[in-house]
């Protein structure tokens, strides 16, 4: 791993505007108002002033204090508040105000509850169903710690994709991830492909961790063999000095690669420097859902 001492030189490609873009102002000010987090201020996103201008934001559920410290992310690590009820009814009212036609719902890990979140996540796709025109709703769930009967809870309020980000291979859980489990990912996303009738299923990687291809060919192997149907493959980018260093840059070439293969196993793969698990989350939809309409999200 290179030493933090001295980081690798970012690539031209790998720049991108900052978040203070021109017309960013009115969705902060209605995230302000309605006491809302996003993980797209919280995990510091490349992608948040783009997104931010188009009136669009990933909604970050249960607070900005998450319960693991994971070493990619800058999402604060403390002892959590309690749950908040007023939330899933602001969510849709921000979607509703925000015009939004495809909402993005993930949250902080919740270690702390007994059902580690789901029933909220169900509450505010509740809430989301209640407006007219109804949107689109992809949740980005944590792993709950392998507990299937929490994915049923946020099953049951029938999203219309269900993601949940394996993030790295297997041989780096243990230096990122370490709260986390290779394979209660993966027993996630089965879980969710085996609902009769059920919705699409995602989940999303990083390279530039220190992965090797072979190894990320391996996990797209898995990701296929539990029938997960969408990937997304984006460049890690250090947040702050606290995580972990960038230990490449993968080219623009090599992405492209990866989507070739991913998509030889019958996976629709979308990789690229800035590919985020929810940037342009409605594009991926359309494509394996065969059409309707979406406006965006992060």
């Amino acid at each position: 791993m290179s030493d933090a001492a001295t980081p690798l030189r970012l690539p031209e490609w790998a720049r991108k505007a900052g978040p203070l873009a021109r017309g960013s102002r009115p969705v902060r000010l209605l995230l302000r108002e309605q006491a809302l987090h996003t993980v797209c201020e919280e995990a510091r996103c490349p992608n948040l002033g783009e997104c931010f201008a188009r009136g669009t934001a990933t909604f970050m559920l249960l607070g900005d204090r998450c319960t693991r410290r994971c070493g990619y992310c800058a999402v604060s690590t403390a002892r959590p508040l309690p749950a908040d009820p007023g939330e899933p009814s602001r969510v849709a009212a921000a979607a509703s105000r925000m015009g939004l036609r495809y909402v993005v719902l993930t949250s902080v890990d919740r270690d702390d509850l007994p059902d580690g979140g789901a029933a909220h996540f169900a509450a505010v796709i509740a809430e989301l169903k209640k407006l007219e025109p109804r949107p689109t709703v992809e949740v980005l769930t944590p792993d709950f710690r392998g507990d299937m009967g929490a994915v049923d809870v946020v099953l049951a309020a029938a999203p219309d994709v269900y993601n949940h980000n394996v993030e790295t291979v297997r041989r780096l859980y243990p230096l990122v991830r370490r709260q986390g489990r290779y394979d209660w990912a993966f027993e996630v996303i089965g879980h969710v492909a085996r609902h009769g009738n059920g919705p699409v299923t995602k989940s999303g990687l990083m390279v530039g961790l220190g992965e090797q291809r072979h190894e990320l060919e391996e996990t797209l192997r898995d990701l296929a063999s539990v029938r997960c149907q969408v990937v997304t493959i984006g460049q890690y980018l250090r947040p702050t000095s606290k995580e972990v260093p960038v230990v490449r840059y993968w080219s623009p070439q090599e992405f492209a690669a990866l989507e070739r293969f991913g998509r030889s196993l019958g996976l629709e793969v979308i990789a690229g420097p800035f590919v985020r698990s929810s940037y342009h989350a409605e594009e991926a939809f359309l494509r394996v859902s065969g059409g309707g309409s979406a406006a965006a999200d992060e």
